[in-house]
């Protein structure tokens, strides 16, 4: 995966009717290891990572890169939208086009954040890269992403086999705008 390329980064802070989409700042560093290494967040990304190795690991600023979202409630990280270019994609139906990713903190599940903040991070980027599709790839076994996907509007394109489970790739094609 890589950044978005040429996209002016960081965008000033984004605002949804009850989130901001920000930059990654020193204050998420807790934050992020807390997602990292939660079991619930990564029961379909092959496991969580030892909370010592990500102390070790984890820089002061984490995550610092086009494309990466810290997803702010009332001042506090919830959870992380990310955005990069999937050159090096499994799937040739992938490659090259922007691909969407987020990770929430179990504890705001089910309250619609996901959607909020992964929506408005896809307006910014059909704002800054107009014309973009988005990819999506998840374990088809992961019935909240699937719901997710479907809700933001990603269509399957194929499924296929890799990390021994199935996983969907689903694309979300730019939005015609009409004169």
């Amino acid at each position: 995966m890589e950044d978005l390329g040429t996209v002016a980064w960081p965008p000033a802070p984004i605002r949804t009717e009850r989130l901001v989409l920000r930059e990654p700042e020193a204050r998420d560093r807790a934050a992020f290891i807390e997602l990292l290494a939660s079991p619930e967040a990564h029961t379909y990304l092959g496991g969580p990572r030892p909370r010592d190795e990500l102390e070790r690991v984890t820089p002061e600023v984490p995550e610092r890169w086009p494309g990466s979202f810290v997803v702010d409630l009332d001042g506090a990280m919830i959870g992380h939208v990310l955005l990069r270019r999937a050159t090096g994609h499994r799937r040739p139906a992938a490659a090259g086009k922007a691909d969407l990713g987020c990770l929430f903190l179990p504890e705001v599940w089910g309250r619609g954040y996901a959607a909020e903040a992964c929506a408005a991070a896809l307006d910014w980027l059909a704002g800054v890269l107009p014309g973009e599709p988005v990819v999506l790839t998840t374990q088809s076994a992961n019935s909240a992403s699937m719901r997710l996907a479907a809700k933001l509007g990603f269509t399957e394109l194929e499924r296929f086999e890799a990390w021994d489970a199935e996983q969907w790739l689903g694309m979300r094609l730019p939005l015609q705008r009409t004169p």
